[in-house]
């Protein structure tokens, strides 16, 4: 088995929007209902194989809070792909997070150059989907260039591992055209 795709990614965004529960879902399969603020940055390890070849990759969860910021350009460095995660809650904390976004792709680009973005809208759990409006969201991820947008839940796992699927597999997709050229 081929061991040469190693990829970090970077999740990124507001403190509470569910960082490290999404990495958790998708890697362990669990939920923790009690918020634990993630000081600085953790990682997680993820093997997956894909077309006959071991895929690593290594989940870099970044603390959102204003207090880490001096630290973030450290651990962004090297990352192949990031994910921007939001709350899609239909309150303050749910708007001010989604309006953060662009501080977060802006922060990407500049550390980290012309990587995929994914974007996640997470805790869909907490809306009524049937009369969210995402018109704002949509229009946003169109006009800045975003390599995809998910809604997701960590508590109930909709939509997780679709999103992080496809992070992985344009990561995959991209380094195997490059191996092999």
């Amino acid at each position: 088995m081929n061991e040469k795709f190693t990829f970090k990614i970077t999740i990124i965004g507001d403190g509470a929007v569910g960082k490290t529960s999404l990495i958790r879902k998708f890697t362990q399969g669990g939920f923790q209902d009690e918020y634990i603020q993630t000081i600085g940055a953790q990682f997680s390890k993820y093997t997956e194989e894909i077309e006959g070849d071991n895929c690593k990759l290594f989940f870099w969860d970044i603390a959102g809070q204003d207090t880490f910021h001096f630290l973030r350009p450290a651990f962004y460095k090297s990352s192949l792909a990031a994910i921007i995660v939001f709350s899609l809650e239909e309150n303050d904390f749910g708007r001010e997070s989604f309006k953060h976004v662009p501080n977060w792709q802006n922060e990407i680009k500049k550390f980290c150059g012309d990587i995929p973005i994914l974007l996640f809208g997470n805790k869909v759990d907490l809306i009524d989907e049937k009369t969210f409006n995402e018109e704002k969201i949509l229009k946003f991820v169109n006009k800045k260039d975003f390599f995809g947008y998910y809604k997701t839940s960590a508590k109930t796992g909709q939509g997780v591992y679709e999103a992080f699927q496809a992070i992985i597999q344009k990561l995959y997709s991209k380094y195997k055209e490059i191996s092999v050229s």
